[in-house]
């Protein structure tokens, strides 16, 4: 039951029509205090259609409000505020949370349609650093919400596995390389044979010569050059699945650049047909000017294609293969031109699909508040951070649960969930700064905080023993004191949230959500013997109980575990 729909039929039936629902739900607020009801209605949008101020109109809808869904209506100068009834509300929101469980909160805004989400995509022989961690961990998220809202998400890693650079890392691997080195340590190697090349082609210019010699190679499909860019490749994919695997992230397909090799002709052709293509200084634009775009530059003066021609080419194909509702590519802040141009260019072709394409921005990831280095081989691995992550979780764990049960699992599940929230529960277009020892502590507004909290409700579950619940109709789930009050409209509010995050594509608002679910909770607990033996027991179980799943259900959408011990 959403009481939040209730509000708005009282209000719409009062107002017999004269303002649409969409706008009536809009303008509804929460009180900052309790005090002032659990909904309000301000009347100020009112004082133009009805020349009169907006006490006397919130006035007039009090008194013209049917008040049997609630405790009571009462005008508070221009606001109609709503006081919901607890036990009632308390009843079916508990009876609710504990029948549907995990599904709680789903709904179908998608009708079950296709969304391609294009994600992560790290390049081919460099290690996946933090930097990757941003696009991986949000599309992830996304997808998750997209799902529990009954969209088809599918998830693509677009690799940057084609470029010049592929010609310069054959170049090092023939000079300084070894197949046994490879195989041994695929990403580091890799890495510092390019990195070796970059600092020799300095003395050495003729290297650049050899490796666009190479990439020309591979080009025109020379067996030694295939085989190795291919060999390459699948090394590269199984250092990043080991990565993948840890946190807990799947794709639904590895095309990345090269898949899009044979598939840019046709775009050139289509632009051709639509005599889109202009000349400039040699090269082939598309002009953009009445999009108050820089032009798209299709073809450089040696008849190379660009990145938006293979992006061009990419949208067609996940277009024409998937027939998208909408098309997601979850890249950095610093893209938002180039993705203007690729919707522009699709627009001019006639392709009105281009209007579900969505770039999905997100801001940088700093430390000591600069940006994140990733030249001359300096980076910070994902991979490494990782696994410190999971050290620190454990460390605290034996501290304060030393004998837990599966502590190395628990670990992996906090210091991995730990990493992941906490950039998820930045909003996606603000820049952060990390700083391990913060991220992974089990207090203030951290993922092991959520997590923690969770286990507790879990704990105070399994010591109610044989006070089981049932969840069947006839329970009394009853509860109208203060302190759960706040915990009951949190629960309530779950399904609002779910769809708030995929209207807006920003996990951070279920991440938000749960840090307030879970301080709300804990106190609750500090304040309340959950489990005193009265006539309000199951009730407060339940309670409990509610908050353990849509705790552990918010978690889930994060792409975070939720351990019932810790």
């Amino acid at each position: 039951m959403n009481y939040k729909e209730i509000v708005v039929d009282a209000l719409y039936a009062a107002l017999e029509g004269q303002l649409e629902r969409s706008i009536i739900e809009d303008a509804i607020e929460n009180p900052k205090s309790l005090a002032l009801g659990d909904f309000a209605f301000p009347a100020f949008p009112l004082a133009r259609i009805f020349k009169r101020a907006p006490q006397i109109i919130a006035s007039e809808i009090a008194s013209k409000v049917d008040q049997g869904n609630f405790d009571k209506v009462q005008a508070v100068g221009p606001y109609v505020n709503f006081f919901l009834d607890k036990k009632a509300f308390s009843n079916d929101v508990l009876h609710q949370i504990l029948a549907e469980g995990s599904s709680y909160g789903d709904q179908d805004l998608g009708n079950n349609g296709n969304v391609t989400i294009d994600m992560s995509s790290p390049n081919i022989a460099k290690p996946i650093s933090m930097g990757h961690l941003r696009s991986t961990v949000i599309g992830n998220s996304i997808a998750k919400i997209l799902e529990k809202t009954n969209y088809h998400p599918i998830k693509i890693n677009h690799l940057g596995d084609w470029g010049t650079q592929f010609g310069k890392l054959i170049e090092a691997y023939k000079l300084w390389g070894t197949e046994e080195e490879v195989k041994a340590d695929p990403i580091n190697k890799l890495l510092e044979y390019y990195v070796r090349f970059h600092k020799e082609d300095v003395e050495h210019p003729e290297l650049d010569d050899e490796a666009r010699a190479w990439f020309k190679k591979l080009e025109d499909g020379d067996p030694e050059a295939v085989r190795l860019w291919k060999w390459f490749r699948s090394e590269s994919l199984k250092s990043f699945m080991k990565i993948y695997n840890k946190l807990g992230v799947e794709f639904d397909s590895f095309n990345g650049e090269a898949f899009y090799n044979d598939k840019m002709d046709e775009v050139v052709s289509l632009l051709e047909q639509k005599k889109l293509l202009q000349e400039s200084r040699g090269a082939q634009i598309v002009d953009l000017s009445k999009y108050d775009l820089n032009p798209a530059l299709i073809k450089k003066t040696d008849g190379a294609t660009l990145y938006i021609t293979r992006d061009l080419a990419a949208a067609i194909y996940r277009k024409r293969t998937y027939n998208f509702v909408q098309s997601l590519y979850v890249v950095g802040n610093e893209q938002t031109n180039h993705f203007k141009q690729l919707k522009a260019v699709l627009k001019e072709l006639g392709e009105e699909w281009s209007d579900d394409i969505h770039h999905i921005p997100f801001g940088l990831i700093t430390q000591g508040g600069k940006k994140l280095s990733t030249r001359a081989g300096r980076v910070i691995l994902l991979d490494e951070v990782l696994d410190d992550a999971m050290t620190l979780a454990k460390k605290q764990i034996e501290e304060k649960n030393p004998d837990l049960k599966n502590k190395e699992k628990v670990a992996k599940q906090v210091g991995v969930g730990a990493v992941i929230f906490h950039d998820l529960k930045n909003e996606r277009m603000n820049n952060f700064d990390f700083d391990l020892d913060e991220v992974v502590r089990f207090e203030g507004e951290t993922g092991p905080y959520v997590q923690y909290t969770h286990a507790r409700a879990m704990s105070i579950l399994r010591k109610s023993e044989d006070k089981a619940l049932s969840g069947g109709k006839e329970e009394n789930y009853q509860l109208d004191d203060e302190e759960s009050w706040e915990v009951l409209r949190l629960l309530e509010s779950f399904s609002m949230i779910v769809k708030r995050a995929v209207k807006e594509y920003e996990p951070s608002v279920v991440a938000k959500y749960s840090l307030h679910l879970a301080k709300s909770f804990n106190k609750y607990y500090a304040h309340t013997k959950i489990l005193k033996n009265d006539e309000q027991l199951t009730a407060r179980l339940a309670l409990a109980k509610s908050v353990a799943s849509v705790l552990k259900e918010s978690l889930r959408l994060l792409g975070v575990q939720a351990p019932e011990e810790m």
